[in-house]
Parts: C-alpha cells; structure tokens; sequence
C-alpha cells in the first residue's frame, strides 16, 4: 500500500463521517470497516467508463450493505459522477445522494440497496446475465465482473444464501463477493444472534473462499486477484475487519452502526488519520488525480471496445440482429402469437405457456425460469425451446430456481439491472408474498421484469386455502409503478404478454388462472389493443346501460353469463384486466367505458373486496371473497361460495331492482 493508497482511505472515511454528521443521520460505523476493500476494488480493479456510468460492458459494483452509502457516494465522487455537494446533501429532499442507493437517481450506482440480502442477490442476477450475453454476443463485446460488498446482516438474510446456492450451482466464476465481517451490528455483537460458519457454509454451495484482513491492501489485492483468476467458481472474500475502523476512540463500538460520531470524535479521528481536523469534506487534489491516474487507461479500454463491437456490427448480420435486440427499447407489434380461436377452453397459464413459447422462438433476449413449478406454471415448452441454463450451457434461456421464489424474484432483477435480457420469472400468487419485497424492489427501480403468477383463486381447489390466494391480487395492486394484468381467456392473456413487453421501465405481474376457460369471441387483434387500455366494453345488452358489471380473470365469463340472465335490465360487463393501464388513459375514454352517471356497478373479482370501491362508487356493491377458501375440487367450491351465474344474476337483481324501477331514488 502506497502512502497516496493510504491518505486516500483515510479521506474515504473523514467524507464518511463528515457527511453523516452533516445529515445528523446516516451509518457511519459499518462504512467505516469496509473502506478499504471497497477503495481497493474502485482504484485498482473496477473497469469502467469515466464518461458513461451505463456502459454496457463495465464491472458491475452493487453495495449490498446499502446503509453504508456515504462510501459509495465517496467513491462516486473520486470517479467524478458526482460531486462534493452532492455529499454534502447527504439525506436531504430532492439530493442525488439518499440514505440508500438508488438506481436511476444517482450515475454509478448499479442497484437500489437497502433491504438487506437483496443487493447480493441482485449481484448473482447480473453475473447470470453478463455470462448469458457473452455466449450469445460473444466475450468480445460482453465480458465483465460483477462486485458485491455484503455485510454481516447480508448474510443472515435467507434470500442472500439462496442466491449463494444458485451461483454456485451455476459456477457464476466472474461473481465477486466482498463480505465485510466486522462482528457488529446495530444491536450489538453478531454473536448475541449467529455463530454461522460462513467460510463453511459458501464452500458447500460450491464457492471459492478466501479469508484476509479486511484493512490490508496488499492482501486485499491478492485475494481479488485470485478470485479473478478462478474460472469454475464464483469467490467469496472474507475480510476480518473492524467496525468504525480508524476512529479516534470509537473501533469496535456496534453504536456507531446507525448513529453518526460526535463532533469532537470526528475531529479526534481526522487527527489521527492525519488530515486537517477542522476542514470538513475535505478533498485533495493529490488524492483526486491519483484515484483518476488511470483514466487514460479506462478510455482506452473503452475506445477499443467500440471499435470490435463496431466492426462486429458492420461484419456480422447475426451479431448485428441480437445487439440491437439486446441494446434497444422492446416494441411487441411485431410478435406473432398463437391462433386461440379455435380453442373451446383453456386457463391462462396454459395459454400464457404457448405464448412464452411462442415468444422464445422470436427473441433472444427471453430469459428465465420457474420455482420448481415448470409444469404447473406452463414454462415447460419455454424451457425445450430455449434450453437450460447450466455451468456447462450458457446459451440456454431457461433457469431452474428451485423452490426458492424470493431469490428468484430477486436474481430476475438483477438480470434486468445489467441490461440487454428480458426477464421473467414463475410461481404460484400464493407465493407472491415470498417475493414481495423484490417485486417492490422491481417497482421502484423500474425495471422491465415479468413476474408471473398462476393459480390465481380459490379455483386452485383441491389443494385448499393454503394455496388459495385471497388478498394478493390487490394487495399486489398496491404497490407503485407494478403493472398488474388479469387476464379473461388466452386472447387477453397474449394482449397482457405484449403489454408488460412494451412497458420498458416498469415491472409486470401477470396474473393466471388454473381451470380452463372459454375464448373471447372477439377478434385477437381488437382485444390485443384493448388490453392495453387497461379496461373495455365486452359484452351490453343496451347502448344505454343502467348496471355496469367490472371483472377480471375467470370472473369476465361469470359476469357475461349473470348479465344474459338479466334481460330485464340494461346491462354492461366491462373487462378490467389492468387497473394500471385504465388510470393511464384519457378521462375521455374512461368515462366512455364507466360513465359517470351510471351509478349501479359491481364489481366481481374472487378475491377481497377492498379497493374496488374506486369503481364501484358510492351506490356500488362489490361481490368479492372475504374469507379463506377450502379443499374440494373447483366446481363444488364456485357453488358453495355462490360464484355462478344464477346467484350473481340474483343477487344484482334484488339490489338494484327497486332502484332500477324507479320506486326508490
């Protein structure tokens, strides 16, 4: 280590300590521990664009322990992404640099980080695709590392160790984990809570291993090097580190974790590390162009990885094909999809396996996999087509999760992080609320991901109320920028797969039932585009309605059968299968859909009530399900709970007959 190597660090950790203090909030004690294997992966091994942060073929870093974020915005700042008073805004409304990393707010930052677990198992994410894209485009145009700095919490959470198994069942080699141990967390040693043999366990999941002291640069360097030269196995680093490393006073405190120091500690520990004790965000210019020493380099890796990828172009008619369906924005016209006319009935997520298929012949680009559920999810026939994914094959498309869906949800991101694949990823909705907070991580950062869904009521069955999702559909409805579809046959089903295709900067829940259902007259084409709209017209017995019934899913057929039995009634159905697209369009076509002045709307959906209200109005009446499913086979369930056409006629009837015939108002 030299003494700028030094000085640098030390610099690293005063910004750290300075901008939390600043904030009078933030983590300072963990970002502290973790400055020099962080430091040392920036200066000596990170290959990058100093002009472009997004370019495409750069070294992945994703900060796993997200609460250490002063260090990455340190580290930012050398690089020149950022600036001194971008960190001197640390946690402040409207600043580039929020308590956590945020993808898309801040250039260099590779991935929204926070919710512990999720950011190594983003990292995995990008290491499957960076290996996907150099099999197919070649290791000429993709070839890269992927870095990740975890922490202790990291890796106490599942979701991390489920994602270690599968990078390691893949041989992920170019995978890169730095695992900060500094014994301490926010409620005190580590020990009070976990005596895990990480080194042992990360070996059983098929990684490399290699134990240093997380402060030596040399050993550091040597380890990274070493990882780098491996080719069968993805490398985890334990660095033996000290919490609030080169304080003043304060090393080893687990209350530094998530309280900044003390004024009088910060100037104490600036002294120590010998620099200026009362300058604050203090940034040599020796220390910002040594850091930068190697631009020249990392533009003249650039230069010449434009110059092959260039000449591959103007070479290569297949090479030139898959890069710009690799680097380009996804429109769908141009998809062809199976022909469900002549079909009598089919469920959804059988008509969505055709469809996937279908797809996987036409892209690429299309990748991913199920929970262990192929023949129940229907992503078999994707999976003949586009081969396994395997240590051995990495061309194919098709990734065996097993029955880990909170990994699962969590590696797709990270697929759609590194750019130039379309993800998706399968299982139950049961199941949704194991992979909710990646969902919610898929939403926030929007990125163009398919979670798909099936089994989607208490049609499940046999399989009873365990399996029989109730609250999930709207509760998945609840969560920001996620476009939920719920499809009424296999036509709306090919309108919802081109729709969370076209929708290139936010996720998709693609919502499936299990029983077979009929197939919408109407042509393909007029549904296609009216899924993406959101909500429309299926079925009236009058220009003027008096009744509106909105549906989703297997509900549509319901409610166009309970309309048919109510020919003493103006009756519109109204096909909703996303709520998302009907908020996006114009007032205009919303009202021509669900006219204001019509004021008797039910809405039907065999799930909970709460949040149709927003449609049904104040004289609505939702006709939901409230209460836990039970085990019997599907069609003595929808008699039992009175979701037949008959109860559903009847029971519209008696509300809104006295309304209806004008003797009440």
């Amino acid at each position: 280590m030299t003494e700028l190597d030094k000085k640098t660090a030390s610099v690293i950790r005063a910004l750290i300590l300075d901008g939390t203090r600043k904030a009078n909030s933030g983590h300072p004690g963990g970002a502290l521990s973790s400055t020099d294997m962080a430091y040392v992966v920036y200066k000596h091994f990170l290959k990058y664009n100093p002009k472009n942060p997004l370019w495409i073929n750069r070294d992945r870093f994703v900060l796993s322990a997200g609460h250490e974020s002063m260090l990455l915005y340190s580290l930012l700042t050398l690089q020149g992404f950022i600036s001194v008073e971008d960190l001197k805004n640390f946690r402040q409304l409207g600043s580039i640099t929020p308590g956590h990393p945020e993808y898309g707010l801040t250039d260099g930052v590779d991935a929204t980080t926070g919710p512990l677990g999720q950011g190594f198992s983003m990292a995995v994410g990008m290491a499957v695709a960076e290996t996907m894209l150099s099999a197919k485009l070649g290791g000429d145009a993709v070839n890269h590392f992927t870095f990740t700095l975890a922490g202790d919490g990291d890796l106490q959470e599942p979701v991390a160790l489920g994602a270690a198994s599968l990078a390691g069942h893949w041989g992920l080699s170019k995978l890169i984990a730095l695992y900060d141990k500094n014994n301490a967390q926010i409620s005190g040693p580590t020990s009070r809570a976990d005596d895990t043999d990480i080194k042992e366990v990360f070996e059983g999941f098929g990684w490399n291993t290699i134990e240093i002291d997380g402060h030596n640069h040399d050993e550091i360097i040597d380890a990274i090097k070493q990882a780098q030269s491996q080719n069968e196995k993805p490398t985890l680093i334990i660095g033996h580190t000290i919490m609030a490393k080169g304080t003043a006073t304060r090393e080893g405190d687990h209350t530094t974790h998530g309280s900044p120091l003390p004024p009088e500690e910060i100037a104490a520990t600036k002294e120590k590390l010998g620099l200026p004790k009362d300058q604050f965000f203090y940034l040599p210019d020796d220390v910002v162009n040594y850091f930068r020493n190697n631009f020249d380099e990392l533009n003249d890796n650039v230069n010449d990885w434009n110059k092959r990828v260039n000449d591959k172009i103007e070479s290569d008619e297949e090479f030139k094909k898959l890069w710009e369906e690799a680097t380009s924005e996804y429109i769908s016209d141009d998809l062809e999809t199976p022909d469900f006319s002549a079909a009598d009935k089919i469920a959804t997520r059988a008509a969505f396996g055709k469809i996937l298929a279908k797809f996987g012949e036409q892209m690429q680009t299309l990748v991913g996999g199920s929970a262990d559920l192929e023949p129940s999810n229907s992503t078999k026939a994707f999976a003949d087509i586009a081969g396994e994914y395997t240590k051995d094959n990495r061309s194919g498309r098709n990734l065996s999760f097993g029955v880990r869906e909170f990994p699962m949800a969590a590696i797709v991101n990270g697929i759609a992080l590194h750019g130039g694949l379309k993800p998706f990823g399968a299982t139950f909705l049961v199941f949704a609320d194991y992979e909710r907070a990646a969902i919610r991580l898929s939403a926030m950062q929007h990125l163009h991901v398919l979670h798909v869904l099936t089994h989607d009521s208490f049609y499940v069955g046999e399989d009873g109320p365990t399996h029989q999702p109730v609250e999930h559909i709207q509760s998945l409805r609840l969560i920001p920028n996620l476009l939920v579809f719920r499809p009424a046959d296999a036509k709306e089903t090919a309108g919802a797969m081109k729709a969370a295709l076209d929708a290139n900067n936010r996720p998709s829940a693609l919502i499936l039932t299990r029983q077979g259902l009929p197939v919408l007259e109407l042509p393909e084409d007029e549904i296609i585009a009216n899924v993406k709209k959101g909500a429309y017209v299926i079925y009236q017995n009058s220009e003027e309605p008096e009744i509106i019934l909105i549906a989703t899913g297997s509900e549509v057929h319901l409610a166009i059968a309970a309309a048919k039995k109510m020919d003493d009634f103006k009756v519109r159905v109204v096909s909703m299968p996303s709520m998302e697209l009907f908020e996006a369009q114009s007032e205009e076509y919303k009202n021509s859909v669900l006219p204001k002045n019509i004021r008797y709307r039910v809405a039907v959906e065999a799930g909970v009530s709460l949040g149709w209200q927003k449609y049904t109005g104040l004289d609505g009446w939702v006709f939901g399900f409230d209460r836990f499913g039970e085990s019997a086979p599907y069609q003595d369930l929808e008699k039992a709970f009175g979701f037949t056409p008959d109860n559903l006629a009847e029971q519209v009837k008696a509300r809104y007959k006295k309304f209806i015939d004008g003797s009440q108002s």
